[in-house]
């Protein structure tokens, strides 16, 4: 029986109604399916983890790329194959492996079992599957969330305010890096952090061709204007992010982050936030985790 992790407050993944619809869909796909909704507050890496005890060949993981992440990271190494049902917002590995957005396709593909194997990332023990970032997107993460509990606001509303208040009150991280090809220092307002390189300008920005290249992919500014800050992110829209003098992209397979006067600095994870110890040490995992795709991604 395939385990199927869904994150309750997910996409279409509302109430046990779904669940059951869920589960009649892979038994129309010729699977039969055992859905575990997962409640807000539940730790999902752990009964992640307690799945794989049971060692099964797939377990399937429903809901956005925070739920799609925690499950990965519990698979990661493991060689127990990750099904993925993008039912989040965004959806990034999904669409950055071919999967199809359509749960019913989505299902399908699971239960054909094509798989390919990618990198995941890991900072201070913690996997990511998407990114890791330090600076202004943590902020914007832990004000949003703080916003949509207190407030009561939209996800988006939320945001475009959290995003505006971190734009304000963001300040300088003066941190030393070392990667594979050296060691610098520098004053920035932002580090990004990529499992394998991202498009960073475009329409496109914040997708990835392939994620089993093995290496993170690095950027950063070393801008201190909040204005200038605003015209990078104008220039990575049109296009012409390549022309900034100061904006910076490295591939590494491991990167130590430092800083000379914080013990511990919040830290995005797949768009988790958590407090972390310094140093940070990042590295890259080659083909830990196992993928289903379509057939055609797989080839």
């Amino acid at each position: 029986m395939l385990p199927v992790i869904v994150n309750a407050a997910a996409g279409t993944a509302n109430g046990n109604g779904d669940s059951d619809a869920l589960a009649q869909s892979f038994l129309d796909a010729g699977v039969e399916a055992r859905v575990v909704s997962v409640r807000p507050g539940e730790d999902v890496r752990a009964i992640a983890a307690k799945l794989v005890e049971g060692r099964p060949p797939v377990i399937a993981a429903g809901g956005g790329d925070g739920t799609i992440s925690a499950v990965a990271s519990a698979l990661a190494g493991t060689g127990v194959a990750l099904g993925v049902l993008p039912l989040g917002t965004l959806n990034h590995f999904a669409k950055d492996l071919g999967i199809p957005l359509d749960t019913g396709a989505a299902v399908r593909a699971i239960a054909a079992k094509h798989t390919v194997e990618v990198d995941v990332g890991v900072v201070n023990g913690r996997v990511f599957i998407n990114n890791s970032s330090l600076g202004l997107y943590p902020h914007i993460v832990r004000d949003r969330e703080s916003q949509q509990r207190r407030l009561g606001r939209g996800k988006w509303y939320a945001l475009a305010w959290a995003t505006l208040t971190a734009f304000r009150r963001s300040r300088l991280l003066n941190v030393r890096m070392s990667l594979d090809e050296g060691e610098q220092h520098c004053s920035t307002r932002f580090i990004f952090v990529g499992n394998n390189e991202y498009t960073m300008e475009g329409f496109n920005i914040g997708g990835r061709e392939r994620l089993d290249a093995g290496h993170l992919s690095v950027y950063l500014s070393p801008r201190r204007s909040r204005a200038r800050l605003l015209m990078l992110a104008v220039r990575a829209l049109f296009g012409r992010l390549h022309q900034a003098e100061d904006f910076q992209a490295m591939k590494a397979r491991t990167l130590t982050i430092e800083t000379r006067r914080r013990k511990s600095l919040h830290v995005a994870t797949d768009g988790e936030v958590t407090r972390m110890d310094m140093p940070l040490e990042y590295s890259i995992r080659p083909g830990a985790l196992r993928v289903i795709v379509p057939a055609a991604e797989a080839a």
